[in-house]
């Protein structure tokens, strides 16, 4: 195993120990959202909260906490992405749940023995510890372990802008 794969391996047992971000938010004013994979039993919970709604895409997340149960991949990413978002913008979530799905994709040539996804190729936010779990894709089963907690998110705010 290289050294970078004992790295990735150090930083997901690490959120999945002592996950970011851990608790509840009183609702309202936070939103609350839930996320369910009936295909492993994963559980996700997302609670939001952001400055002014009515500033649509240009509202800055300033308090964020997960709850839930699951393997090692869908909480540590739980807790990564919580780390991740909280005092940004919902147009720089956006974008960075965009960079993090476009990283999870299974591409052909990663089918066919080629290379990973290089998300430095791709356009988009930096994902910093969220590239620990770039080897999820040579587990397709375990994609929907890691994005869950981002779909989970998607839900989330749309229903904080909703608001």
């Amino acid at each position: 195993m290289s050294d970078l794969e004992d790295l990735y391996r150090e930083i997901i047992l690490d959120h999945y120990r002592s996950p970011r971000n851990r608790g509840e938010l009183e609702v309202p004013p936070a939103t609350r959202a839930e996320g369910f994979n009936p295909l492993c039993g994963d559980e996700i919970v997302v609670y939001l909260a952001v400055d002014d709604a009515s500033r649509g895409d240009d509202a800055v997340v300033t308090e964020v906490r997960i709850g839930g149960q699951g393997c090692s991949i869908s909480q540590s990413s739980a807790s990564m992405m919580s780390a991740a978002i909280k005092g940004h913008s919902v147009a720089e979530i956006r974008e960075l749940t965009r960079s993090f799905k476009a990283m999870m994709s299974i591409h052909e040539g990663e089918l066919e023995g080629g290379d990973m996804f290089d998300a430095d190729a791709e356009p988009g936010a930096t994902l910093g510890d969220l590239e620990a779990l770039r080897g999820v894709v040579k587990f397709p089963v375990r994609i929907k372990c890691a994005t869950l907690s981002w779909n989970t998110l998607a839900q989330a705010l749309d229903e904080a802008l909703a608001g």
